[in-house]
C-alpha cells in the first residue's frame, strides 16, 4: 500500500484546511500523526474502519474529523479552527487491519507511511 498525502499549506489562526490522503489500495485502520522538528511524531486522529470508530488527540477533538471516500481510496482530516500550535509536518499512516482499540495512537501500528505535507498556521 502507497499512500500519498497533500492538502497542507499556509493559513491564519481560525482557518481552516482539508488534508487527503490518498491510498493505492483499501485499509482498514488510519491515522494521522503530526511532528515539529526535535519532537516525537504525535497523534492527532485515527478511525477504526472496521469498528466504524474515530478517535481524536485532546488538542484537536471538536476541531478536526477524520473521514474517508471509499470511491476513491482517500482518507481526509478536516481541520477547522486552526491555531498556530497546530503548525507541523502532518503524515497519514495506514494498517490493513482495523487496529484494537488500546493500540490507535501508538504509530508502530501503523505499517504504511505517507511523505507528510507541512501545515503552519499564524498568528
Amino acid at each position: 500500500v502507497q499512500l500519498q498525502a497533500s492538502g497542507g499549506g499556509l493559513v491564519q489562526a481560525g482557518d481552516s484546511l482539508r488534508l487527503s490522503c490518498a491510498s493505492s489500495g483499501r485499509t482498514y485502520g488510519t491515522a494521522w500523526f503530526r511532528q515539529i522538528p526535535g519532537k516525537e511524531r504525535e497523534f492527532v486522529a485515527a478511525a477504526r474502519w472496521g469498528h466504524r470508530s474515530t478517535h481524536y488527540a485532546d488538542s484537536v477533538k471538536g476541531r478536526f474529523t477524520i473521514s474517508r471516500d471509499n470511491a476513491k481510496n482517500a482518507v481526509y482530516l478536516q481541520m477547522n479552527s486552526l491555531k498556530p500550535e497546530d503548525s507541523a509536518v502532518y503524515y497519514c499512516a495506514a494498517s490493513l487491519t482495523s487496529p484494537i482499540l488500546s493500540a490507535v495512537r501508538d504509530p508502530q501500528t501503523y505499517a504504511y507511511w505517507g511523505q507528510g505535507t507541512q501545515v503552519t498556521v499564524s498568528s
